[in-house]
């Protein structure tokens, strides 16, 4: 597939246009014009691209990019390297930030009700970001047991654990900010990536528990939708490698 064709077709696929984001969404890096094999992972950090180097692939499919507005734009030290190893295999790199935590069907958010069986039944907050709907977990602790398996990693529970769940609300990543919305849209838990000190208190006071499932196991099954995707529609040879994280 051309790589141009490719970039436009994933362009209008997760809606990037649309999305006010922290980053540009779509092909930062050019690299070779036909793309037959993608590499697909979390984060464009320097093990994935070397893997990719390994893997023989002509792109590199990411949620977390490059050219953050916040970051240094120099590109020296390890950002050199990183963009050296890129250029010097002529691979390019796609990445897709907010667009790819919205989606409806291929979205971080959308697959992790997917995976965990949990029923979407609104969206809310700042482009609908947040989700809302329901699940089979009758208590908070239960629903952090099924996230443990799921997500092969120990979720962390602030709260009641034997608050019973009616309606829960989620945001992947660092959607914990969505917190007090998610509870003023009716949600008996939320769930996030990431936990900042003030949601403590929030889920103190207020009642309703949070869970942290971890920001980068939160937006794994993302990028791997999409490379399934892409591998059922135009036949590239897509592969997800994990790059283990911690947080």
């Amino acid at each position: 597939m051309q790589r141009d064709d490719l970039a436009r077709y994933l362009d209008e696929c997760l809606e990037a246009a649309r999305f006010r984001d922290y980053c540009p969404n779509g092909l930062q890096v050019e690299g070779r014009a036909e793309v037959r094999r993608m590499i697909c992972g979390v984060t464009a950090n320097q093990a994935l691209l070397d893997a990719a180097v390994t893997q023989g692939a002509d792109a590199v499919l990411v949620h977390h990019g490059w050219f953050w507005k916040s970051e240094d734009s120099r590109i020296t030290g390890f950002r050199k390297r990183r963009m050296a190893t890129l250029l010097a295999h002529d691979i390019s790199l796609f990445a897709y930030h907010l667009p790819l935590d919205a989606h409806p069907d291929l979205g971080n958010n959308a697959q992790w009700a997917k995976r965990l069986g949990w029923r979407i039944e609104s969206r809310f907050g700042e482009q609908e970001l947040g989700f809302l709907g329901g699940c089979s977990a009758a208590t908070a602790g239960q629903l952090a047991r099924e996230l443990e398996q799921a997500l092969g990693r120990l979720p962390q529970l602030v709260g009641d654990a034997d608050r019973p769940l009616k309606r829960i609300a989620w945001c992947s990543g660092g959607g914990q900010g969505y917190f007090e919305q998610a509870i003023a849209a009716g949600a008996d838990c939320f769930i996030s990536g990431e936990i900042s000190e003030q949601t403590v208190h929030l889920a103190r006071e207020t009642g309703i528990p949070f869970i942290a499932a971890g920001h980068h196991a939160s937006e794994r099954f993302g990028v791997q939708a999409v490379g399934a995707h892409l591998q059922e529609k135009f036949g590239l040879i897509c592969t997800y490698v994990e790059i283990d994280n911690p947080v």
